[in-house]
Protein backbone atom coordinates (compact mmCIF):
# COMPACT_ATOMS: atom_id res chain seq x y z
CA UNK A 1 0.00 0.00 0.00
CA UNK A 2 1.35 3.31 -0.96
CA UNK A 3 1.78 5.74 2.18
CA UNK A 4 -1.11 8.49 1.60
CA UNK A 5 0.35 11.19 3.42
CA UNK A 6 2.79 12.04 0.90
CA UNK A 7 1.42 13.16 -2.44
CA UNK A 8 1.45 11.24 -5.74
CA UNK A 9 3.36 13.96 -7.55
CA UNK A 10 4.87 17.37 -6.75
CA UNK A 11 2.37 20.58 -7.00
CA UNK A 12 2.77 24.07 -6.16
CA UNK A 13 2.46 23.43 -2.48
CA UNK A 14 5.31 21.57 -2.41
CA UNK A 15 7.61 23.67 -4.19
CA UNK A 16 9.14 27.42 -3.05
CA UNK A 17 8.02 30.03 -5.54
CA UNK A 18 10.60 31.76 -7.82
CA UNK A 19 10.46 33.99 -9.92
CA UNK A 20 10.92 31.32 -12.89
CA UNK A 21 7.89 29.56 -11.74
CA UNK A 22 5.90 32.96 -11.71
CA UNK A 23 7.17 33.88 -15.22
CA UNK A 24 6.15 31.04 -16.92
CA UNK A 25 2.75 31.18 -15.48
CA UNK A 26 2.44 34.88 -16.33
CA UNK A 27 3.30 34.01 -19.80
CA UNK A 28 0.57 31.70 -20.40
CA UNK A 29 -2.04 33.96 -18.44
CA UNK A 30 -0.97 36.86 -20.38
CA UNK A 31 -1.16 35.52 -23.74
CA UNK A 32 -4.84 34.32 -22.54
CA UNK A 33 -5.28 38.05 -21.18
CA UNK A 34 -4.36 39.38 -24.79
CA UNK A 35 -6.82 37.36 -27.04
CA UNK A 36 -9.58 38.17 -24.45
CA UNK A 37 -8.29 42.09 -24.45
CA UNK A 38 -7.89 42.33 -28.28
CA UNK A 39 -11.62 41.69 -28.30
CA UNK A 40 -12.07 44.99 -26.59
CA UNK A 41 -9.34 46.83 -29.15
CA UNK A 42 -11.67 45.26 -31.99
CA UNK A 43 -14.68 47.08 -30.62
CA UNK A 44 -12.63 49.78 -30.94
CA UNK A 45 -11.64 49.64 -34.26
CA UNK A 46 -14.79 48.62 -35.34
CA UNK A 47 -16.76 51.15 -33.69
CA UNK A 48 -13.99 53.36 -35.54
CA UNK A 49 -15.35 52.50 -38.68
CA UNK A 50 -18.88 52.29 -38.05
CA UNK A 51 -18.97 56.06 -37.49
CA UNK A 52 -18.62 59.04 -34.74
CA UNK A 53 -21.69 57.88 -32.62
CA UNK A 54 -20.29 54.54 -32.56
CA UNK A 55 -16.90 55.23 -31.59
CA UNK A 56 -18.06 58.25 -29.17
CA UNK A 57 -19.55 55.19 -27.35
CA UNK A 58 -16.26 53.49 -26.95
CA UNK A 59 -14.39 56.38 -25.84
CA UNK A 60 -16.16 56.97 -23.50
CA UNK A 61 -16.64 53.19 -21.81
CA UNK A 62 -12.40 52.86 -22.92
CA UNK A 63 -11.99 56.18 -20.86
CA UNK A 64 -14.10 55.05 -17.86
CA UNK A 65 -12.06 54.00 -14.84
CA UNK A 66 -12.78 50.22 -15.60
CA UNK A 67 -11.79 51.05 -19.19
CA UNK A 68 -8.77 52.34 -18.32
CA UNK A 69 -7.83 49.56 -15.76
CA UNK A 70 -8.42 47.17 -19.18
CA UNK A 71 -6.25 48.96 -21.12
CA UNK A 72 -3.50 49.47 -19.12
CA UNK A 73 -3.76 45.80 -18.14
CA UNK A 74 -3.66 45.03 -21.70
CA UNK A 75 -0.58 47.07 -22.72
CA UNK A 76 1.27 45.40 -19.93
CA UNK A 77 0.25 41.86 -20.39
CA UNK A 78 1.30 42.68 -24.32
CA UNK A 79 4.61 43.76 -23.51
CA UNK A 80 5.00 40.95 -20.57
CA UNK A 81 4.51 38.80 -23.75
CA UNK A 82 6.50 40.26 -25.69
CA UNK A 83 9.56 40.96 -23.78
CA UNK A 84 9.14 37.34 -22.15
CA UNK A 85 8.91 35.75 -25.60
CA UNK A 86 12.31 37.48 -26.50
CA UNK A 87 14.21 35.79 -23.36
CA UNK A 88 12.51 32.05 -24.66
CA UNK A 89 13.27 32.63 -28.15
CA UNK A 90 17.08 33.59 -26.37
CA UNK A 91 16.95 30.44 -24.74
CA UNK A 92 15.79 28.52 -27.31
CA UNK A 93 19.47 29.78 -28.93
CA UNK A 94 20.88 27.84 -26.18
CA UNK A 95 21.79 30.67 -23.97
CA UNK A 96 20.76 32.08 -20.61
CA UNK A 97 20.47 28.65 -18.94
CA UNK A 98 22.74 29.03 -16.21
CA UNK A 99 20.80 29.50 -12.85
CA UNK A 100 22.00 33.33 -12.46
CA UNK A 101 21.21 34.11 -16.08
CA UNK A 102 18.10 32.53 -15.36
CA UNK A 103 16.96 34.42 -13.00
CA UNK A 104 18.38 37.98 -14.14
CA UNK A 105 16.43 37.37 -17.28
CA UNK A 106 12.98 36.79 -15.69
CA UNK A 107 13.40 39.92 -13.87
CA UNK A 108 14.54 41.51 -16.55
CA UNK A 109 11.24 40.62 -18.75
CA UNK A 110 8.90 41.68 -16.00
CA UNK A 111 10.67 44.86 -14.99
CA UNK A 112 11.11 45.88 -19.00
CA UNK A 113 7.47 45.49 -19.62
CA UNK A 114 6.97 47.87 -16.58
CA UNK A 115 8.80 50.33 -17.87
CA UNK A 116 7.58 50.01 -21.64
CA UNK A 117 3.88 49.98 -20.04
CA UNK A 118 4.75 53.21 -18.46
CA UNK A 119 5.99 54.89 -21.32
CA UNK A 120 3.75 54.45 -23.54
CA UNK A 121 0.95 55.12 -21.64
CA UNK A 122 2.58 58.53 -20.27
CA UNK A 123 2.48 59.33 -23.93
CA UNK A 124 -0.94 58.38 -24.47
CA UNK A 125 -1.80 60.72 -20.99
CA UNK A 126 0.49 63.52 -22.30
CA UNK A 127 -0.26 63.53 -25.95
CA UNK A 128 -4.02 63.61 -25.32
CA UNK A 129 -4.96 60.17 -26.81
CA UNK A 130 -7.10 58.92 -23.85
CA UNK A 131 -10.75 59.40 -23.90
Amino acid sequence: MADTQRPLSPHLQIYKWQVQMVTSILHRATGIALAVGTLMVLWGLVSLAAGEDAFNQFKICSGSPLGMILLIGWTWALFYHLCNGIRHLVQDAGAGYAIAQFVRSSWMSIIASIVLTILVWAYVLTAGGAA
